[in-house]
């Protein structure tokens, strides 16, 4: 998948004409490509057109205009992008009780290794990227995963008689989901690109 690329993103002023639009349609497709996970996690399947909506709305809230910032921007977003035959996507951990999430956190240290994603008979388990300083005795609330699932489970995942699922095996968050038919045709479309 192409990684979002310098010319691509626009001026501050550009980008403010353009919002309202971009920004409804990004919304629509990431809209697709989440996945509720039970009820206090989701997952945002990341691609070039969510992480450019990113960078583009990270420039307008922080009014960055240096270049050196902007390539900034464009390196730590750009990571969320999975190379060929990969996926990525945000997780988000989500307690409404401050306290709950806290202590569900420091439960979830252990949460790296028990997610994956399947597609008929291919198993491809969570890989989590590190955040600078992050505590491996907690999880942070927000996480980037990626999934190296293969090139071939493009077609799998347009076969509706295929079985595809993301599965939680922690022992405080078990949950099973069936993969709906629209994050699917999204993922496929990820894959083949």
């Amino acid at each position: 998948m192409k990684k979002v690329e310098r010319a691509e993103l626009l001026s501050l002023a550009a980008y403010e004409e353009i919002r309202p639009h971009f920004r409804g349609r990004m919304i629509a497709a990431k809209d697709r490509r989440r996945l509720s996970v039970g009820p206090h996690m989701s997952m945002l399947f990341e691609n070039h057109d969510t992480v450019l909506l990113q960078v583009q709305e990270m420039l307008r809230t922080e009014r960055i205009s240096d270049e050196r910032a902007i390539a900034h921007e464009l390196e730590t977003y750009n990571a969320l992008i999975p190379p060929a035959g990969g996926l990525s996507a945000t997780q988000f951990i989500e307690y409404d009780d401050p306290a709950e999430r806290a202590r569900m956190l420091v439960r979830f240290a252990s949460l790296r290794e028990a997610i994956a994603l399947r597609v008929g008979e291919r198993v491809a388990v969570a890989k989590f990227a590190t955040h600078f300083g992050e505590e491996m005795d907690r999880l942070p609330a927000v996480n980037y995963l990626s999934f190296q699932i293969g090139k071939e489970a493009a077609t799998e995942l347009l076969e509706p008689a295929v079985p595809a699922r993301l599965e939680v095996t922690h022992p405080d968050y078990q949950q099973s989901v069936e993969l709906p038919e629209a994050l699917r045709r999204e993922l496929a479309a990820d894959l083949a690109d």
